[in-house]
């Protein structure tokens, strides 16, 4: 159980944050010849994997940035880092002799949201290549597009190993029963949690005007000959692509709203479309280049203003709501579906899901920080005052009261009060069981090479066919 847990918090880790350290053994992978059938080391080579290669400089990388991070490496080992990685290559070398392939597009669409993603996170693209000691967004997204390719290749192999395994009911109580009692899985506290929801909404006179903005800077592009991406310099309200004048390469399957999609593909080249509006707010878009299914584009953002005075009146419906529940005029759940503005939960009495599971419950310990420090002072059946979330995402911020409906203990596993979670331990099981033999299957099937300074490490696979 805890080498199943080591792997899967090295993986997760690995995908989130190490960007700057895969891409090196892959290209040394072509330069490697029949030497390495013979067992000789070659310029510090870790490991060999099918095709794949993996250097000592690899492992250290990794390691160093994970440190670099923030992220706990006290018991995280060489041996543990680089039976990971072997394990990655290995599924990625099976992908591929298996036709399960992944296209550019999706890789570069997946390289292009990370980037966009950093650049939201720490200000600036300048500052995501200082970080990562890249010389350009070219050299960094080229080194993107092999990690990710490698990971997602990865996990298409992972996918089809276990996509059609399921649980019975029958196989969820033999689970469950060859448990001792005092060896139960142990279920975390967990809440359950209702919202309702106002968004305020700018005046009809503040998207005008926005709309107005937008126009005449469309007008002045396409009739001056101003430089659009200066334009989105020094006015769109996307800061992720600000220093960048407003530029992104996607492709229909990158995580954009719907609504910038369609107009995105909806455009020739060269063309700047008409002011268009989205969660975010009013956008104008030019594309730049159409390569097949991918699409080089500028954008500008700007977003109408909230005025006070819809903030308030936002503030001051969720007071009135608050004290219409109090005085017993209402249920929580009735007040939601009469007055939330939010459709994801109104529907359901104001109850979120938890987007893990899609169940009402929350366990404390893997609640989202910014959920968990909106709620973490509320009593049981205690209405919130009502509290500002900012959108992520960059859209208009909302305001909501809350409640905790329901509080569950931390305890031992319950069959019948449990079930959903004791069935998901019960699959998890069986998957590892499938993967584990896998694993061993294709380790004897393809050429495997662990260099000898790395042999005695105790992997939770037979790496070294002994």
């Amino acid at each position: 159980m805890n080498l199943r847990y080591m792997a899967n918090k090295i993986s997760t880790v690995l995908v989130l944050l190490s960007f700057s350290v895969l891409g090196f053994g892959q290209e040394v992978a072509e330069a490697v010849d029949s030497t390495i059938t013979k067992r000789i080391k070659v310029d510090g080579i870790a490991a060999v994997v099918g095709d794949y290669v993996i250097l000592d400089s690899d492992i250290e990388k990794t390691l160093i940035d994970l440190k670099n991070q923030g992220a706990s490496t006290q018991d995280i080992s060489h041996c543990q880092l680089l039976g990971k990685l072997m394990e990655d290559r290995l599924y990625a070398h099976q992908a591929v002799q298996d036709s399960l392939l992944v296209s550019d597009e999706q890789v570069n669409a997946q390289s292009d949201a990370q980037i966009q993603q950093l650049i939201s996170q720490v200000g600036s693209m300048e500052k995501v290549l200082k970080f990562y000691n890249k010389p350009d967004r070219e050299s960094f997204r080229k080194e993107l597009f092999e990690i990710n390719k490698l990971r997602m290749l990865s996990e298409r192999m992972q996918s089809n190993i276990v996509e059609d395994i399921e649980v019975t009911p029958e196989e969820v109580r033999q689970f469950f029963n060859k448990f001792d009692e005092e060896e139960l899985p142990m279920i975390g506290a967990e809440l359950e949690i209702s919202q309702i929801v106002k968004q305020p909404k700018p005046s009809q006179e503040a998207k005008d005007k926005v709309i107005n903005r937008l126009n005449e800077i469309r007008q002045d592009v396409l009739e001056n000959g101003s430089s659009f991406k200066v334009k989105a310099i020094l006015y769109t309200k996307d800061e992720a692509s600000r220093s960048n004048g407003g530029f992104y390469s996607m492709t229909r399957e990158t995580p954009f709203v719907k609504e910038f999609k369609d107009m995105a593909f909806s455009l020739q080249e060269g063309e700047i479309s008409e002011p268009f509006e989205t969660t975010f707010g009013y956008h104008i878009i030019m594309v730049e280049k159409i390569r097949g299914q991918e699409v080089d584009l500028r954008h500008i953002l700007l977003q109408p203003e909230i005025s006070e005075k819809e903030i308030d009146k936002a503030v001051k419906e969720l007071d009135s709501i608050r004290q219409y529940i109090l005085d017993g005029k209402f249920t929580f759940a009735d007040a939601a579906l009469a007055f939330s503005d939010e459709k994801e939960t109104k529907f359901d009495g104001g109850v979120l899901r938890n987007p893990i599971d899609f169940s009402a419950k929350f366990e404390l310990t893997k609640m989202d920080p910014s959920l968990y420090n909106q709620i973490r002072n509320l009593k049981d059946n205690e209405i919130s005052k009502p509290l500002k979330e900012d959108d992520p995402r960059g859209g208009a911020p909302k305001f909501k009261i809350m409640k905790i409906s329901n509080r569950y203990d931390e305890h031992r596993a319950d069959f019948a009060k449990d079930y959903l979670k004791i069935q998901e331990l019960a699959l998890r099981e069986k998957q590892y069981r499938s993967i584990k033999e896998w694993m061993d299957e294709k380790i004897e099937d393809n050429y495997i090479h662990v260099d000898a300074d790395n042999r005695d490490c105790d992997f939770a696979n037979n790496w070294v066919k002994q």
